[in-house]
């Protein structure tokens, strides 16, 4: 802040708290000047996300003592920490050959970054909104991830997988989209063999090609429930 923006802040505090009038020009003149020779790196305003009387505000309304410009210099470095912490690195334009001038923009970018002058980069980090709209359509003309004659070199390797393929294909209800009630197997995972022993507990848990009779009579009925209503 220049003097005139730190003369600015200090009116907004001494509006805002009682304990910090100012009536004598000398005196005045001595706080703009302390002021500014301690906040002279922290600007008034960064776009919406720094502005030093949103910092006076919460100051006076959160402390019982009068603001000092050590508490707007911790918040400013604070703020800074916080934007660099979401921020990666771009790479630099200079030659990588060149390590001053790769360093020199490397740390240029970042200093902009951290005094406000420049976004946060953020390319690297996961965004949150689901999948784009337009996905579904191009999965629907893409097709399956993995091409079918794949898929028939695959099928002796994976027999519960071509079993639900050709189950699927064949137009029948997909058993795997629902839990099996016999051996508790989750939606998607094939059925488990389960002998029950003479202590009456269940043994075994190979993977079945072929899903339990009752899981395929649940995908039946869930398959026709939606037709039924309807009708």
């Amino acid at each position: 802040m220049d003097r005139r923006e730190v003369a600015a802040a200090l009116a907004y505090t001494g509006r805002l708290d009682s304990r910090t009038p100012l009536a004598d020009p000398a005196e005045v003149r001595e706080r703009v000047a302390q002021w500014h020779e301690l906040l002279s790196d922290v600007p008034l305003v960064v776009d919406q996300d720094w502005d030093v009387r949103r910092v006076i505000r919460d100051h006076v309304l959160a402390s019982p003592y009068p603001i000092l410009p050590v508490d707007i210099a911790r918040a400013w470095h604070a703020f800074s920490r916080e934007r660099l912490q979401r921020h990666t690195d771009p790479t630099p334009a200079a030659d990588p050959d060149d390590p001053a001038a790769w360093r020199a923009e490397l740390l240029a970018h970042r200093r902009a970054v951290a005094t406000g002058q420049a976004a946060p980069s953020s390319h690297r980090q996961l965004t949150s909104g689901g999948p784009h709209r337009n996905v579904a359509a191009r999965l629907g003309t893409v097709g399956s991830y993995l091409p079918p004659a794949v898929r028939t070199e695959l099928a002796p390797y994976r027999p519960a997988r071509a079993a639900r393929d050709a189950t699927v294909s064949a137009g029948r209800p997909d058993a795997l989209s629902v839990r099996c009630a016999w051996c508790h197997a989750p939606e998607g995972e094939p059925c488990r063999s389960r002998r029950v022993g003479l202590d009456g507990h269940a043994r075994g848990n190979a993977p079945r090609v072929t899903p339990h009779p009752s899981r395929v009579d649940l995908a039946a009925r869930k398959t026709a429930s939606p037709a039924t209503e309807a009708a």
